[in-house]
């Protein structure tokens, strides 16, 4: 069993946790928007067309803002083509995702969604084969009250009020030689920096996202978010990381570990934002925008996948990245969100990529409910217990090589206050076979724990266990075996974890559950 002590002092946060760290992404492709969020026929769809079903999950999952349309699909995007009657609406050919696009869902299905979802849009912006004048002209449309040709074309189009989008994407992925449109650095940041200045003059809320890599191993990185920030540093307040991880070739010690490889890349690009900033001598804060971050089986699309996708038909809504997720899956993405947690004074913002069918916490099919894979329940355990405040802690814990991060802890967590006191700790075990024994001590209070949850491997299955549209044996069950100690202004507890394990216990202020006792 592996030893492991936390010390969490209940009077020190950290940072306040971003309500926008548990976003999703919602991009034209695949199955993502149409047969997912979107299907007229289905017996759950509404007198728009959107699932009922697919809704009610994504309100569970505790999602706080969507990024749409895109992604690789923004890159080809003309936005007038999603507005206006939709039997008059152009049918293009989409080649990011080799498809063809009917554009039945626009931006004002997608903010009407949106709102019934309870979620904030995180607009993208074409600047592949478009640019300044047609993120402007969108800009305009959305958010401009009426009295212009582009809003009072809104205001025709159905909708009197603006949309009131804040949150905008310059671009997606413009250092990838995949991406249409891309671009050099100093290209995109010129770009980029035209682009953004000319939305502030139309509205001077915005906040905008500039593109930083399109992940860590870019041969390019390091020096694209420098020559990027060089541009947009007095423009942009934020700048992108994308990050995706995989389980390869059996090395499952470095798939557990890699909360360890995002802490790594947040802290490389904090380091640089620091650094640009000075150089420039400016003083204000760009946040980083994790806007696509999950766990992708990448291998898999490109060696069987991939190729005959892109060199096919061009059908509407296939198939695409629908990987099926095990219990090791939802391990790693509960310990990415520790890590993002982790990060709440830098990351400003976080998007599980995506939302539904595509890589997705939701899977659906025309003729069956939707359900929840593995993934989705660490992070809807997060975003609902997650909020708050991140707290300062202290942990001792023995580590394992690892063939990618190299050294490794075993045991990772993090701990957040709520508003109201409550108290909750996310940890967990990358160990493969071996239980850790993890000491818990809050220190500055008194506290009764409330609530225990651990997802692992289920009862007659293993790692490697999914669920699927019969049967869902994955969800996470009561933490067991658990002993408290509490006295002399502090709590303990001693707590058993299983081996690939991610979970969650909450706990309540002593003294205000005695009173609600009482009263």
């Amino acid at each position: 069993m592996i030893p492991a002590d936390l010390r969490v002092h209940l009077g020190e946060t950290v940072a306040a946790v971003p309500p926008r760290l548990f976003g999703g992404f919602v991009e034209h492709m695949g199955r993502c928007v149409y047969q997912g969020i979107y299907e007229p026929g289905h017996p759950s769809a509404d007198t728009e067309g959107f699932r009922q079903d697919v809704l009610e999950l994504v309100r569970e999952l505790g999602v706080t803002v969507a990024r749409y349309p895109g992604g690789n699909f923004v890159s080809g995007y003309r936005w007038e083509d999603g507005v206006g009657p939709r039997e008059q609406r152009p049918v293009r050919l989409d080649a990011a995702w080799h498809s063809t696009e009917t554009n039945q869902v626009g931006l004002h299905e997608f903010a009407g969604w949106a709102q019934r979802a309870g979620v904030e849009v995180m607009q993208a912006v074409n600047l592949g084969t478009r640019g300044i004048l047609e993120a402007g002209d969108l800009l305009e449309y959305s958010n401009h009250p009426g009295g212009t040709a582009l809003s009072e074309r809104r205001r025709a189009n159905g909708a009197d009020e603006p949309f009131g989008i804040t949150l905008w994407c310059l671009g997606n992925e413009m250092d990838g030689p995949w991406q249409i449109g891309h671009k050099s650095a100093d290209e995109y940041g010129r770009l980029a920096a035209e682009t953004a200045r000319y939305m502030r003059f139309l509205d001077h809320r915005v906040e905008l996202v500039v593109a930083g890599s399109s992940n860590m191993e870019m041969p390019t990185f390091g020096e694209w978010e420098r020559t990027v920030l060089r541009h947009t540093a007095e423009l942009a307040d934020h700048i992108s990381v994308h990050a995706y991880y995989e389980e390869s070739d059996g090395d499952v010690a470095s798939f557990l570990a890699s909360g360890a490889g995002l802490d790594r890349y947040l802290d490389t690009v904090a380091g640089i934002i620091d650094e640009v900033l000075a150089e420039l001598g400016l003083d204000r804060k760009i946040g980083i925008s994790v806007d696509e971050w999950n766990v992708w089986y990448q291998r898999d699309w490109n060696e069987n996948h991939k190729d005959a996708v892109l060199s096919g038909d061009w059908p509407q809504a296939p198939r695409l990245i629908e990987d099926e997720y095990n219990v090791t899956d939802a391990v790693v993405v509960g310990s990415l969100l520790i890590s993002l947690l982790r990060h709440s004074d830098r990351v400003s913002m976080a998007n599980l990529a995506q939302l539904v069918n595509v890589i997705a916490p939701i899977r659906c099919e025309p003729d069956a409910a939707a359900w929840r894979q593995t993934t989705f329940f660490p992070f809807a355990l997060t975003s609902a217990r997650g909020r708050g405040a991140v707290l300062g802690s202290d942990l001792t814990v023995g580590s394992a090589p690892t063939a990618r991060y190299g050294d490794v802890e075993l045991v990772d967590a993090v701990s957040t206050v709520a508003d109201d006191g409550s108290v909750s700790v996310f940890v967990v075990n990358r160990a493969v076979t071996d239980e850790a024994a993890l000491s818990i001590e809050f220190t500055g209070g008194e506290l009764v724990l409330a609530d225990a949850q651990t997802l692992t491997a289920p009862t007659g299955g293993d790692r490697f266990t999914t669920n699927t549209r019969n049967e869902q044996p994955v969800s996470p069950v009561a933490l067991s075996g658990i002993r408290t100690e509490t006295g002399e202004g502090a709590t303990r507890l001693a707590v058993t974890l299983p081996p690939v394990s991610w979970s969650v216990l909450t706990l309540r202020p002593a003294q205000k559950l005695s009173e609600e006792q009482r009263g």
